[in-house]
């Protein structure tokens, strides 16, 4: 159809498989200003934010190797490590199964 634009689709990359995905299909975590660390499920609170999958083995990874800390630049405690866990196990029970991690890229994850 002339004259109608299709519409643009941010990507984003998880910060512990690197895979490349539409921003709504990940899970962003946010360092806000006041030096919480929380799960932004509207994407939308101020602060440095990291995406991950909503694949297990992507958050352990990203809670378990420092990666989290990396993206978003500060220090992650175990005690915000605990708490992203709980908020995670809330989040992933409250979703239907979508499927993501679970065969849906071929591709293996780049470590380094």
């Amino acid at each position: 159809m002339p004259g109608t634009r299709r519409k643009h689709v941010p990507l984003r990359t998880c910060i512990a498989c690197y895979r490349q995905r539409p921003k709504r299909e990940l899970i962003r975590v946010v360092h806000t200003p006041e030096g919480t660390i929380d799960i932004d499920p509207r994407g939308k609170r101020p602060g440095r934010g990291a995406y991950l999958c909503s694949d297990s083995h992507c958050w352990e990874v990203a809670l378990e190797q420092g990666k989290l800390a990396r993206a978003l630049r500060c220090q992650v405690d175990a005690e915000h490590v605990a708490s992203l866990k709980a908020q995670a196990a809330s989040l992933f029970a409250q979703e239907p199964a979508t499927g993501l991690g679970v065969g849906g890229d071929a591709r293996e994850p780049v470590h380094g």
